[in-house]
């Protein structure tokens, strides 16, 4: 089954407000990757190569390091098990973890093991050499006992397990088998980014997320189409006992595949730079989505739209929420009506993402009791002064302690619904309170617009919304139209 459709903006924006409290546990091969990037401007005079002018060197965590940098810039809890060895390699990827905040308690430093070191260089955007440095080899046995003690250990505390496998010996020589059994033992769910032709090296995990290229040496045969992908992957969950698998598509987006379903996600188009590291920020984001509650199939789709943002990066990237509600906004196109009634932390991030993407953002608030013709020339209005509208909407408590009893007249879930209805409003946060002094404050609108009934002096929030460099607008009214006028009239005061 084709499935083209995004999760709606509600849902979104629940999933990703429970991610923080996610806590993910990485074992596997921690890498240390170099970018050094210059000009070429002339052939060597020593042999036909191009002589690399170096302009500027930077470094970032590689292979599950990646993975442990994606979970903590889209803000869940990251833990991580691997073993590197007692070299400048090993301590520089030991520093770079912790200044992630990353315990590394669960690294074991061995003086029998050498760190992987990869070096790109790179000229006009291009990469021109890449030099690898490493010995791939087995974990010894004491180091290896020590890695598995420490990843039972940290089990305790994490909601999900990310096995990452480059092949450079960590999880290899049933290692990953030794970890996936402590994990299933605990009822923890774990996932595999998988290296190895044979899966049965990963057998009982509850996932592998293979790419393509992977999948079919996996099975020993090309797979292309829709039906191959299905055929190739349930043929390796009834072998293996996973419960489903993840199979990224390159182009093709991702399929998520079970024993009796099957979603192809296709891809959101991108401009890609630099598809170093993709497969880290894809398993990441869908751990964490696992974690957080979220369906395999949304999960799935979050993680699709993460993988679009990070192929637009250069080098190995991570990317954050906002960004990740910027890509998903872009590609869903306008949101339904039910989508656009958010709480005050979805809200923010909305409002974070739509700035990143240059967008200027409005707010406007009221009780909007019964809807009229002033509603809708004061919202259509403030529209027009900017990209973005979010609208802060009186809780029902609120609407009563401000207008008396008998108000309001409709619910607070029917006013919203009624005005993310209009094409004027992108968003609407109810508040409790009497004014919404926290919702400016929390959001930081570039524009604040009230009717022409108050003076600037006198709107709430003007001070915060100036000082933060935004304008404060104040509109014409339509004479005559309140909802206090149309109740009267209702019933029967005015003729």
């Amino acid at each position: 089954m084709s499935d083209t459709s995004l999760p709606s903006i509600e849902t979104v924006h629940r999933v990703l407000g429970r991610l923080a409290g996610v806590r993910v546990l990485v074992a596997g091969d921690f890498i240390l990757d170099r970018f050094v990037s210059g000009v070429v401007e002339r052939i060597s005079p020593e042999a036909p190569i191009p002589v690399l002018h170096g302009r500027a060197a930077t470094q970032a965590l590689g292979g599950a390091g990646n993975v442990v940098a994606n979970i903590v810039s889209l803000g869940g809890k990251a833990s991580a098990i691997s073993a590197v060895g007692d070299d400048p390699a090993g301590r520089t990827v030991l520093s770079m973890l912790s200044d992630l905040g990353i315990d590394a308690a669960g690294v074991v430093v061995s003086r029998a093991r050498m760190t992987s070191c990869k070096s790109r260089f790179i000229a006009m955007n291009q990469q021109v050499l890449r030099f690898d440095e490493e010995e791939v080899a087995p974990l010894d046995a004491p180091t290896r006992a020590e890695l598995v003690a420490r990843f039972a250990a940290a089990l305790a505390d994490a909601d999900i397990a990310v096995l990452s496998d480059y092949g450079k010996g960590v999880l290899t020589n049933g290692v990953a088998a030794e970890l996936i059994a402590i994990a299933k033992a605990a009822g923890k769910p774990v996932l595999v980014d998988p290296k190895s032709r044979d899966f049965g090296h990963y057998a009982g995990a509850t996932a592998v997320t293979p790419n393509r290229k992977e999948l079919g040496e996996a099975v020993g045969r090309a797979v292309m189409s829709d039906d191959e992908i299905e055929l190739a992957t349930r043929e390796l969950i009834a072998a293996h006992g996973f419960d489903f698998i993840l199979a990224t598509r390159s182009e093709k987006g991702m399929s998520v595949v079970d024993a009796g379903d099957a979603r192809h996600i296709a891809t959101q188009a991108r401009e890609v730079f630099d598809v170093s590291g993709a497969g880290d920020t894809v398993i990441a984001t869908f751990a964490l989505a696992l974690g957080a509650g979220a369906h395999r199939s949304i999960a799935a789709q979050l993680a699709n739209a993460a993988a679009g943002v990070v192929v637009a990066k250069r080098g190995t990237a991570c990317l954050t929420v906002e960004e990740l509600i910027g890509a998903l906004s872009r590609a869903s196109g306008p949101a339904r009506h039910v989508d656009a009634v958010l709480d005050l932390a979805g809200a923010e991030r909305l409002v974070t993402a739509w700035k990143r993407e240059g967008l200027t953002v409005g707010f406007t608030n009221g009780c909007f009791d019964i809807l009229h013709a002033g509603h809708v020339s004061l919202l259509h209005a403030a529209r027009s002064q900017c990209d973005r509208l979010v609208l802060g909407l009186n809780s029902d408590a609120s609407v009563r302690r401000l207008k008396g009893e008998g108000r309001p007249v409709n619910t607070e879930h029917d006013r919203a619904c009624v005005l993310a209805a209009l094409a004027s409003v992108d968003a609407v946060v109810v508040f409790g309170e009497d004014t919404p002094l926290n919702l400016i404050e929390r959001l930081k609108p570039d524009v604040l617009v009230k009717g022409a009934d108050y003076t600037i002096d006198k709107v709430v929030g003007a001070d915060i919304v100036q000082a933060n460099g935004g304008k404060v607008l104040l509109v014409d009214l339509v004479a005559g139209r309140s909802t206090t006028a149309t109740i009267r009239k209702l019933q029967g005061q005015v003729n």
